[in-house]
């Protein structure tokens, strides 16, 4: 142990180790505050999307895309595939999966239901609708194929709002939006019959997302959107890009959230179930299965 050759000499020595102890727990504090801010810049409020529940898809869902509830409610989820033209339904984690044939073999990117209406979305932005009461049955029945309605271009998104009964519609490439560095969304209203009438439209800047990201000259290709009805904000998913972008209810763009890769291999769907919890599909591939991630809604 050592020795001190004066009171002085050992005060100073503690005053010393003092201000040390008290240097390094500040350090502490704000390493800790630095790792609680990082946590919270990744994921949306009342969500931590690096923490979700997993649910791995049989061998006909590994190319899974969109994904959709009826009504919100989380005890059947609605899906589909990019080749085959059909609709699986299936519980969350049961291994049994329904299938029901609407049309043939095709780019299918989206589903949504809306007024006891299932509506799909093919890339090239026709349309396939039927009533919901066909859902269960192998071979589906008064299928409606609408085309010309949207202008040309590659679709991926379909959001329906249950209470407008309005259905928005993503372009992921469109020619007129190479030059406005914006992405499309066009409104249309679903009609009791299962058609559709236009009803406007709307835009994304993507020099939002590029001033959030302080990242120059992105190309924005969004693969799907949905609603999160607690903050009326809009939540555009996309793959290709690995992010997810929340904007407000006039799409300006709030936030924008890095998708880790490791979790979300390819996000190509995107919805929320009436108790608010968030579910985002990933197709898989040959080492890989498609899979659902489920992100329980939590009130902070």
């Amino acid at each position: 142990m050592k020795r001190f050759k004066t009171n002085k000499a050992m005060y100073q020595a503690i005053r010393c180790i003092t201000v040390l102890s008290i240097s390094v727990g500040i350090l502490s504090v704000i390493s800790c505050a630095q790792k609680v801010e990082s946590n919270e810049d990744v994921s949306p409020k009342g969500y931590d999307l690096t923490k979700p529940v997993k649910y791995n898809m049989p061998d006909a869902l590994t190319e899974i895309s969109g994904i959709a509830f009826y009504q919100g409610k989380p005890d059947m989820i609605f899906a589909e595939q990019d080749e085959d033209g059909n609709v699986y339904s299936f519980k969350l984690g049961d291994k049994q999966v329904n299938t029901s044939k609407f049309g043939k073999k095709g780019d299918y990117e989206d589903i949504a239901i809306c007024r006891n209406q299932v509506i799909l979305l093919r890339s090239d932005g026709v349309l396939f609708t039927f009533p919901f009461t066909e859902v269960k049955k192998p071979e589906i029945a008064n299928v409606k194929k609408l085309q010309d309605i949207l202008p040309a271009g590659e679709y991926e998104g379909l959001y329906a709002d249950e209470k407008t009964g309005l259905l928005y519609v993503l372009c992921k490439h469109c020619a007129d939006d190479r030059t406005t560095k914006t992405s499309s969304v066009y409104v249309l209203a679903l009609q009791a019959d299962g058609t559709v009438k236009q009803s406007g439209g709307f835009s994304i800047n993507v020099k939002e997302i590029e001033k959030i990201t302080d990242k120059k000259r992105i190309s924005f290709h969004p693969s799907a959107l949905t609603k999160n009805t607690v903050t009326n904000e809009w939540y555009i998913l996309s793959s290709s890009n690995k992010m997810l972008v929340v904007a407000d209810a006039d799409w300006k763009v709030k936030t924008v959230y890095p998708l880790n890769p490791g979790l979300f291999n390819q996000p190509e769907g995107i919805a929320f179930d009436n108790q608010h919890n968030l579910y985002i599909s990933n197709e898989g591939d040959k080492v890989s299965p498609g899979n659902v991630l489920k992100f329980n809604y939590k009130i902070k």
